[in-house]
């Protein structure tokens, strides 16, 4: 099997766009981006992965699990956690979805493992399955997981290409967004 490339959309969930409960700025206007280039992947018989920020029931993130107060900054197994509780993205185009943040205990900004690094999700051991040496990423938030996945993604040795139309921060600091990467 040859190298090849996949599109790696993170987190293209209502909860990060208009009218959701983490949303980010314009950033329901990066799912045309997302269908364009998915489109675009598929035309060239390569996969397009998804991430969801998928916590269950009691997830320690929630902020009323851990008796804490949203948008208040905590912690959470000795990590910083800020506590915080799309429909028109094509799912027929995407050949994977990734779960993360599904250990009650920690949460899970990058789409390859928890913020400790301590539980991997299963994307790493997909893209080896399937010969991905280089990932073109996408989507939300540029200041949280789409950063820890582009740096873990270069820890792991892939060729990254950070799609920047396709990507809205949260910007917790208004200069968050230009120092990123």
């Amino acid at each position: 099997m040859s190298a090849r490339q996949a599109l790696l959309l993170i987190d293209l969930q209502n909860d990060f766009c208009l009218g959701g409960a983490l949303a980010v700025a314009e950033g329901d206007q990066t799912i045309a981006v997302a269908n364009l280039l998915a489109a675009e992947f598929c035309a060239q018989g390569e996969p397009v992965i998804a991430t969801l920020d998928w916590h269950p029931a009691g997830h320690g993130s929630f902020a009323f699990t851990a008796g804490n107060i949203p948008g208040t900054v905590g912690e959470l197994r000795g990590l910083s956690q800020v506590w915080w509780l799309h429909l028109e993205l094509d799912r027929s185009l995407i050949s994977t979805e990734i779960c993360k943040g599904e250990n009650l205990q920690i949460d899970s900004y990058s789409a390859f493992s928890d913020n400790g690094q301590r539980q991997q999700t299963h994307l790493h051991a997909w893209l080896q399955q399937h010969a991905i040496t280089s990932l073109s990423v996408m989507r939300l938030a540029m200041d949280y997981c789409v950063k820890y996945s582009v740096l873990d993604a270069l820890a792991l040795s892939y060729q990254v290409t950070l799609v920047s139309a396709g990507c809205r921060s949260v910007n917790l600091r208004p200069d968050a967004g230009a120092v990123i990467l």
